[in-house]
């Protein structure tokens, strides 16, 4: 058996998210689908982490186990072949049978895309969120630094706290090397490093930011919201259009 990772960018606009799902597309179930039509084996690539429904990626990565004798290099043109143009696999490679996508992760990092032009051009709207109502960026740039360090961000998930198999809650705790707005042209960039991710962690801190950016919370309001743990001190989720996963560390 070989251990082969996968890089691979998407469009998120036409998917159910990552994870697999009846009778929804995902990326996970097509990317499964094309390497069982290569390979002849019934696989299911394991991603870095799973990006909710809508959201894209420029660098996720998957790995998965195969005993097929398709040379490595193969796989990357093969799938292409067959992968809708909504998923590209950028590279493939093997590598040794302990690694594991989500597992072996050491950052990722994150990046959110705000409109804030007058008037959004249609072929930019399925890859931004559209806010063109007045915000204070400045107050916002100050407000993302309260989040680097290691916190709880049980406010910023989504409400049901993340469960393993045998049921029992896990940690929110995660830890977040940076923490960014900048201005580029019409565009308001977020960019968010860190140890990993709570489920809708990064677009619930974005909806927050607005809320700041709006002038309806203060800076230092950040701190009071982590020391909450509480899902309803935070600000609404925002739009799953302008974010990306823009690399995992290993």
């Amino acid at each position: 058996m070989r251990n082969l990772k996968l890089v691979l960018a998407y469009d998120g606009s036409e998917f159910s998210g990552w994870q697999v799902q009846p009778g929804a597309a995902t990326i996970q179930g097509t990317l499964a689908s094309a390497i069982g039509r290569l390979t002849g084996e019934n696989v299911l690539p394991q991603g870095s982490g799973r990006t909710d429904a809508g959201v894209h990626a420029l660098a996720q990565v998957a790995t998965f186990t195969t005993a097929s004798p398709v040379p490595t290099e193969n796989f990357l043109k093969a799938l292409n072949d067959i992968l809708p143009a909504a998923i590209r696999v950028l590279e493939a490679a093997e590598v040794p049978a302990e690694f594991h996508a989500r597992k072996s992760a050491q950052a990722k990092t994150y990046r959110y895309r705000m409109y804030r032009g007058p008037i959004c051009p249609p072929f930019l709207s399925r890859y931004v969120w559209h806010y063109p109502y007045l915000l204070d960026e400045g107050t916002m740039r100050r407000a993302a630094e309260f989040v680097v360090g290691e916190h709880d961000f049980t406010s910023f998930a989504a409400v049901d706290p993340e469960k393993g198999s045998d049921g029992e809650e896990h940690s929110n705790v995660r830890r977040v090397f940076a923490s960014s707005w900048e201005r580029a042209g019409e565009e308001l960039l977020y960019t968010i490093r860190g140890s990993g991710f709570l489920h809708h962690m990064v677009r619930n801190l974005i909806g927050t930011f607005v809320l700041v950016g709006k002038g309806t919370l203060h800076a230092e309001e950040i701190r009071h919201i982590l020391e909450a743990r509480a899902r309803s001190a935070a600000g609404a989720t925002a739009a799953a259009s302008g974010l990306y996963l823009v690399g995992v560390e290993y």
